[in-house]
């Protein structure tokens, strides 16, 4: 995989794993989880730790582009995933 590859699902991880753990839009998975688990179970963890989310999106991000790494179907939705991680790390820092 090249170094642009590695960092388009470096990105990618990202911004998945910021969505699903941190994200308005994905609060009601979020609940629906700790509802369906408990609010003390071990899903209900998973999808509200970085580090623990982060594992798993990268485990499906890595088969992903080791498979797809040379074609749009990675380069597009990797792009703008990655795009959208760092414009939200910008807005951060210039907020």
């Amino acid at each position: 995989m090249s170094l642009a590859a590695f960092l388009l699902a470096l990105g990618t991880t990202c911004r998945i794993t910021r969505f699903i753990t941190k994200d308005t839009l994905a609060a009601g998975f979020r609940t629906w989880v700790a509802d369906r688990f408990g609010d003390d179970s071990r899903p209900t963890y998973l999808v509200n730790c970085g580090w623990c989310t982060s594992t798993w999106v990268a485990a499906a991000i890595a088969v992903y582009a080791s498979l797809l790494h040379t074609t749009a179907w990675f380069h597009l939705p990797a792009t703008a995933l990655t795009l959208s991680y760092l414009a939200g790390v910008a807005s951060r820092w210039l907020d």
